[in-house]
């Protein structure tokens, strides 16, 4: 047993940001507990591979909690494979190093919805603070942790849909994160001089030296421990056996789906439910409600010019370009082109968001699990993104026993309007094929094909939509009784207890979440240390 400043739960994006903020004083003992193992391989600091932690089954067991949804009622009643990070550095360890912001409205939207200090105003020094933007441009962050880059040297099929959506209407954006977020630009990724820059490599690597910071790895947390109605420690084990330790501050950084699993074994939950698993109730909360993700559903055409084909020569190839001067595709995310776009009548912020991906998509879906089957021949995939999902989900326990998967059931397209919404990207996105220099790029589209419409193509959504692995709202900030954390991440009902992760989102933001979710993390890590605490 042992008595810590500060404990916090999960070494993934916030979490290493809290962690490696909070102990940057050396006063502070800080205990940073992590159920997964360590990043510091090639596999995982190396962007190229990317691609392989996702199909080959025997290395993503190893980094993922191997979780998979409830049958999707509104989906065929699909069970998809739902992929969470269990390594230090979580999702942005293995993510695709997409860096997006948002759009100003959807923080204005959080600060007038009850998340007082929350709008684009409050949040922007935060973004700028965590990063170091190879550019000098107005708003953007230099010297800060992570390093993002433009992608470079695009395939032929990414450079015509640039090209062609830059002059149809949809215009050329220089800087999605900069001061406007429509239009069609070159992706920004956190990744330099061909390494991943991770929430560890960012935060953490330079926190490991520090006395105070004490890293437990392969740690499961069974539950938090409570004197009354305040926090006091962490119960966990690893293989040494059971640990307890103390602290007067607990973070809670374990993701959208270990955040409200560990909070609700702990007492902090909906009273009804946790009482019908014999579990003590300690505060009674909306904990696991208004689980939210981005869908998107890929559309693949035959492109002769895209560049990359699926085979193991064509990953050595680019392993060895790589390892000779840390350069070409290896080194970088495997999206080229990004557009954001409004496809609803009036003006507003974007509903769509579409990446390109100079490969094919493995078909019709990768619910499996298994090695997914791609199509090798050389081809460009478009990926119209549900930016603005009406469709609401839960995270629920299934027992009392901490080690049980949950139940996740993010109820996708259970809202008409998800799928209008994607059936209207699908079609953008189809005619848009056959205009300007796309149209010289792109040959047949082989999935789901050129005849799935009307019904057909509803069905082809349900069966082939795909999470962009982006779960949000399952401890949502606010004010009012959807509230789990109030706006300055303190449960509420509890105290000495924070949650700093993408959970506490009260909405999606409009576009990829792990740069929104390690600017929570420094706002956690300010507000703790403005608390006192």
């Amino acid at each position: 047993m042992a008595r810590f400043d500060t404990i916090v739960v999960g070494a993934g994006s916030a979490g290493c940001v809290v962690a490696g903020r909070l102990s940057e004083d050396a006063g502070r003992r800080v205990l940073l507990l992590e159920a997964g193992g360590d990043d510091r391989s090639m596999l995982l600091r190396v962007p190229g591979f990317v691609s392989i932690l996702h199909i080959v089954p025997q290395i993503k067991k190893t980094l993922d909690w191997g979780y998979r949804l409830e049958p999707q009622a509104h989906a065929l009643d699909r069970t998809p494979t739902y992929p969470r990070g269990k390594v230090v550095g979580g999702g942005s360890a293995i993510n695709g190093m997409l860096w997006v912001r948002g759009n100003r409205a959807d923080y204005d939207g959080w600060a007038a919805g009850g998340c007082d200090g929350w709008a684009w105003d409050d949040v922007a020094p935060f973004f700028e603070r965590g990063e170091d933007f190879e550019e000098d441009a107005p708003g953007r962050g230099s010297g800060g942790p992570i390093k993002v880059t433009r992608a470079r040297e695009p395939s032929p099929a990414s450079s015509a849909f640039y090209e062609t959506l830059a002059a149809n209407g949809v215009g050329a954006n220089l800087d999605y994160n900069g001061p406007r977020q429509g239009g069609v630009s070159w992706v920004q990724m956190s990744a330099r001089d061909g390494v991943r820059y991770s929430a560890s490599e960012g935060y953490l690597v330079p926190a490991r030296a520090r006395p105070n910071l004490v890293l437990a790895q392969r740690a499961f947390v069974h539950r938090l421990l409570f004197e009354g109605d305040r926090v006091t420690g962490v119960m966990w084990s690893d293989s040494a056996g059971e640990h307890v330790d103390h602290a007067d501050t607990v973070v809670l950084s374990a993701g959208a789906i270990g955040s409200p699993r560990i909070l609700m074994s702990s007492g902090v939950g909906p009273a009804d439910e946790l009482r019908a698993l014999g579990l003590p109730v300690v505060a009674d909360a909306p904990v696991g409600r208004n689980l939210q993700d981005h869908l998107f559903f890929p559309l693949t055409f035959l492109a002769p010019r895209a560049g990359h084909r699926g085979t193991p020569l064509h990953f050595l190839g680019g392993m060895v370009q790589h390892a000779l001067g840390r350069d070409g595709w290896f080194a970088r995310t495997v999206f080229e082109a990004i557009a954001f776009l409004r496809l609803a009548a009036g003006d507003g912020p974007p509903d769509l968001q579409l990446h390109t991906l100079p490969w094919a998509y493995p078909a019709p879906n990768q619910d499996s699990g298994d090695r997914p089957s791609v199509d090798l021949r050389p081809a460009f995939t478009i990926q119209p993104t549900l930016l603005q999902p009406r469709s609401r989900g839960s995270v629920r326990l299934r027992s009392a026993d901490p080690a049980a998967p949950p139940h996740i059931d993010p109820r996708f397209l259970s809202e008409p309007e998800d799928v209008e919404v994607l059936r209207a990207g699908i079609a953008w996105v189809r005619d848009v094929a056959r205009q300007g220099a796309l149209a010289t790029e792109l040959g047949a589209e082989i999935e789901p094909g050129p005849t799935a419409t009307g019904d057909a193509l509803t069905r082809a959504i349900q069966h082939r939509a795909a999470t962009v692995y982006h779960p949000v709202g399952t401890c949502a900030m606010g004010s009012g009784p959807g509230a789990v954390v109030d706006p300055h991440l303190r449960v509420r009902g509890v105290a000495g207890l924070y949650v700093a992760d993408a959970s506490v989102f009260p909405t999606l933001t409009r576009g990829n979440t792990n740069a929104p979710t390690l600017m929570v993390g420094e706002r956690c890590a300010d507000f703790v240390r403005a608390a006192g605490a």
